[in-house]
C-alpha cells in the first residue's frame, strides 16, 4: 500500500491535467440537509478524469517504449486521455475502438493525434485485437484501469479533494473498471481512515458490486448501455482487491436515479454530466437518505461530461421519474361518456404531464397517463390508493422500463384477433444501418406484428418487437434468437404490453 501512496504523490500528471475545482451544490444540498460538493474532472482538457492515469502510466515509460509508441482500447474517455497524452510527449498512439462507436468519438481521437483504427463488435474484440497488435508492433499497451501506475494517475483526485475540504465526510466515486475507486479509496483510507470512500455503479453494470459480493472478480453476461463510461464486464485483478480492502461499500443506482442526478448537476452548476459522470451524484443522494444522514460533507466525483447532445432527450424525459416527481399510470376507465372528466376530477388539481389513449372496445378503456408528484413515493401511493377508492383499476409503471423506453410512445390501440404474439426487447450496436441490418437478421418465419425503435443517441439501439410465433415453434424461435448474437429478453407479460398494445384483450 505505501508503494501505492508513494506513486501517487509523485504522479506526473499536471503537465497536461488541472485541479479541477471542488464546488457546491448549493440546492442539492438544501434538499438533502448535507453539503454536497462535486469535483468538477470534467473540466480536464479531455472532459475526463481518464487523462490522469493515462498521462502517469505514458510519463513513466523507458526511451526504448516511447520510441515504439503506445496502443490502447477504447470507445470512451480512456482513449482521449491516451490520445492527448502521446501528442504532449510527441509518440505515436494508436486507437483501437469497436466499429460501433460514434464518428464524434472517432473524430476526437483523430483531433488529438491517435490513430484511430475500428475492429470488431464489441469492447471485447477492440481489447483483443489491441493486443495482438501491441505484440506484433512492440507497442506498449495502456490499460484503462488495472494498472499500478493508472490507478495511481486517478489518485492524485484524493490528494486534491482532501486539500480543498479537510472536513470531508464521505467521497463518492463512479465505479467501472474500479481505477479510480482504487486509486482514491487507497490515497484516502492511508491519511483519512475515518473518511468514507463509496463507490457507484448502475444497477445494470454492478461488476465490482457482483464480485465483492461473491469475493471473487465475477463475468457480467452483458450489461447496461446507458452510463457506457463504466459499462465493464469485469473489474481489474489489481482493482477488484484494492476496492475489496478499501471501500466501505458500493451504492447501486438506476437509469432514472442517473437522468435526475445530471439533472441536479446542471440545476447545481450550469454542467452537463455525462451518464458515468452523474453516477456520485446519484448514489451519494441515495446513501444519504436511505441512512437518514444530515449534517455532512460529502463530495461526489463528476468524472466525465463526454455525452452526445441527441442523448439530452432521453434524459430530461427520465430525470423526473428518477426524482419520484413525476410518476406514470395505467388506469381503466369505462368507455362511456363523461368518464374522462370524472377521472380527471378525481384526480383534483394534479398537474398532468402526459394523456395517451386510443379506442380499443366498447367496454373499457386504458389511459397512459403521467402525473406530477412532487411528494414523490408517498403520493404516487395516494394517488394509486384514490383512484382505487373511486373504482379504477390503476398500475403504478414508473419502474417499468418498457412502458418508459417503448410503451408511452406507442399507445394506439389493442389487436383483437392477433394470435400467437410474442414480445421481446433487443439491444443491438448503434451505428449507420444498423436498424436494417437488425431487420435482415430476423427470419422471416415468423411475422413482425409490432415494431418500435427510437434513438436515444447512444452506442446501441433498443427495439421493443412483436413476433408471431405459434407455441409449437417457441423453442425454434428462442434457438434462432440466440444465433441473432443480440442482447434479449421476453417481455410478453409486461403489464404496459398488456393494458395498451397486446391482442389478448
Amino acid at each position: 500500500m505505501q508503494d501505492l501512496i508513494k506513486k501517487i504523490l509523485n504522479a506526473r500528471v499536471y503537465d497536461v491535467a488541472i485541479t479541477s475545482p471542488l464546488e457546491d451544490m448549493p440546492r442539492l444540498s438544501a434538499r438533502l440537509g448535507s453539503r454536497v460538493y462535486l469535483k468538477r474532472e470534467d473540466l480536464q482538457p479531455v472532459f475526463s478524469f481518464k487523462l490522469r492515469g493515462a498521462y502517469n502510466k505514458i510519463s513513466r515509460l523507458t526511451d526504448a517504449e516511447k520510441r515504439a509508441g503506445v496502443i490502447c482500447a477504447s470507445a470512451g474517455n480512456h482513449a482521449q486521455g491516451v490520445a492527448l497524452s502521446a501528442r504532449r510527449m510527441g509518440l505515436r498512439a494508436m486507437i483501437v475502438m469497436p466499429q460501433r462507436t460514434s464518428p464524434i468519438k472517432v473524430q476526437a481521437v483523430k483531433s488529438l493525434g491517435g490513430e484511430a483504427l475500428l475492429h470488431g463488435e464489441a469492447f471485447d474484440d477492440a481489447y483483443a485485437r489491441a493486443r495482438e497488435l501491441a505484440k506484433e508492433q512492440g507497442l506498449t499497451f495502456i490499460h484503462p484501469f488495472d494498472d499500478e501506475d493508472v490507478i495511481a494517475g486517478q489518485g492524485t483526485i484524493a490528494r486534491e479533494l482532501l486539500e480543498q475540504n479537510p472536513d470531508l465526510n464521505a467521497i463518492f466515486v463512479p465505479v467501472g473498471g474500479g481505477g479510480l475507486a482504487a486509486g482514491i479509496a487507497a490515497y484516502v483510507k492511508f491519511l483519512r481512515p475515518d473518511v468514507k470512500v463509496i463507490g457507484v455503479e448502475p444497477v445494470d453494470a454492478a461488476s465490482m458490486h457482483d464480485s465483492l459480493a461473491a469475493g471473487k472478480r465475477q463475468v457480467l453476461p452483458q450489461v447496461g448501455v446507458f452510463a457506457e463510461g463504466v459499462a465493464v464486464r469485469e473489474p481489474g485483478v489489481l482493482t477488484f482487491e484494492l476496492c475489496r480492502s478499501l471501500l466501505d461499500e458500493i451504492v447501486l443506482v438506476s437509469t432514472d436515479e442517473t437522468c435526475a442526478a445530471i439533472k441536479d448537476i446542471f440545476d447545481n452548476n450550469r454542467a452537463i454530466a455525462e451518464p458515468a459522470g452523474a453516477l456520485a451524484v446519484a448514489g451519494a443522494k441515495k446513501y444519504l437518505v436511505r441512512e437518514q444522514l444530515v449534517g455532512l460533507s460529502v463530495a461526489a466525483v463528476n468524472s466525465g461530461a463526454n455525452v452526445n447532445f441527441s442523448r439530452l432527450r432521453h434524459v430530461a424525459e427520465r430525470a423526473e421519474i428518477g426524482e419520484t416527481s413525476e410518476a406514470l399510470f395505467a388506469v381503466t376507465i369505462p368507455e362511456k361518456p363523461g368518464a374522462y372528466k370524472r377521472l380527471i376530477n378525481t384526480l383534483g388539481d394534479r398537474y398532468v404531464t402526459e394523456f395517451n389513449y386510443r379506442y380499443s372496445d366498447s367496454s373499457r378503456a386504458h389511459i397512459f397517463i403521467g402525473l406530477q408528484t412532487p411528494g414523490g413515493f408517498t403520493e404516487q401511493e395516494n394517488i394509486q390508493k384514490l383512484l382505487r377508492d373511486n373504482g379504477y383499476m390503476v398500475s403504478n409503471l414508473s419502474d417499468n422500463e418498457i412502458a418508459k423506453l417503448h410503451i408511452r410512445y406507442m399507445v394506439g390501440g389493442h389487436a383483437p384477433g392477433l394470435r400467437d404474439e410474442c414480445l421481446f426487447h433487443f439491444e443491438f450496436p448503434e451505428r449507420q444501418g444498423a436498424l436494417l441490418k437488425f431487420l435482415d437478421s430476423l427470419s422471416t418465419a415468423w411475422n413482425i406484428s409490432l415494431f418500435h425503435y427510437r434513438n436515444h443517441g447512444s452506442d446501441y439501439g433498443r427495439v421493443l418487437c412483436g413476433l408471431q410465433v405459434p407455441p409449437e415453434d417457441k423453442h425454434i424461435f428462442i434457438t434462432a434468437l440466440d444465433r441473432l448474437g443480440y442482447a434479449y429478453r421476453e417481455e410478453t407479460r409486461n403489464p404496459a404490453y398488456r393494458f395498451f398494445l397486446s391482442g389478448d384483450v
